[in-house]
């Protein structure tokens, strides 16, 4: 029988000048500090466009005294680019590895897309892979990883929540749709996505979208589930659901992957 997986949720005490309350936002993890920008509180209305930082050693939030060309206010962290990249889009996914940042699907101009692109730091070049055809619909909200050099695309939003999961190796540039197996999380979208060792792990998101679109909340959870990319099995991670720390059901959220565990905000 395989061993339940296990995790610890803990709570953060905040002090200082944070971002408050808010939503399709972004988080990344430098370090010991968290970098906070952009989201909304009334629906598709930017909060600001200030670039907050949290000290994990202290707790403490403080604005960062950002100069230059500061972005204006934004949501769903939409981006355009300069140089051959991928067309203007929002509510995409973004993964790295130790040279290239992958951006995948989101919503654009015409619909929802399925495309992946890779900016690679070194060489400061976009390159577009090939598309994974109409097995792999375009959506938002998806999970992305990547897992011993393959990009897996997880779940999403294609005009229903959906519970698929598909994989691209670049080696070979070739894509194919994985059948998993065991504790299936339910189709949803728009939920923290955090990769360890030959795990990925995602956590909440919408199960139910609203009548609203992106102009309202639908249903959440708060559950976390685990797909071992070997095996192809996924396993219902215990949590603590209930206690005291647990951040409960949640979606459109900030989220990064760190040593120690996933950060969500």
């Amino acid at each position: 029988m395989a061993t339940p997986m296990k995790g610890n949720w803990v709570k953060l005490d905040q002090k200082g000048t944070g971002p408050g309350a808010r939503s399709s936002h972004a988080i990344a993890l430098v370090g010991d500090k968290v970098y906070a920008f952009g989201g909304e509180f009334a629906p598709r209305v930017p909060v600001d466009n200030h670039l907050y930082v949290f000290d994990l050693r202290t707790t403490t939030w403080s604005v960062a005294p950002a100069t230059g060309d500061v972005p204006p206010p934004r949501i769903g962290v939409a981006m355009a680019t300069v140089g051959g990249g991928p067309p203007h889009r929002s509510y995409h996914s973004i993964a790295a590895d130790e040279e290239n940042v992958y951006v995948f699907g989101g919503c654009g101009v015409d619909g929802r897309l399925n495309d992946l692109w890779a900016f690679n730091v070194v060489a400061q070049k976009w390159i577009q892979f090939p598309a994974p055809g109409e097995a792999c619909k375009g959506r938002g909200g998806p999970g992305l990883g990547i897992v011993q050099g393959k990009i897996w695309v997880v779940y999403g939003f294609t005009g229903v929540e959906a519970d698929d999961v598909h994989c691209f190796d670049p080696a070979h540039g070739k894509w194919k749709e994985v059948e998993t197996e065991g504790e299936k999380p339910s189709p949803r979208s728009v939920f923290s996505t955090a990769v360890f060792g030959k795990q990925i792990v995602i956590c909440g998101g919408e199960v139910d979208p609203s009548d609203l679109g992106h102009l309202g909340a639908g249903r959440f959870t708060g559950d976390v589930f685990g797909l071992d990319t070997e095996t192809l099995k996924w396993t219902k991670w215990e949590d603590g659901v209930g206690s005291g720390d647990h951040p409960g059901p949640r979606g459109w959220c900030a989220f990064a992957a760190g040593k120690e565990g996933l950060l969500v905000y």
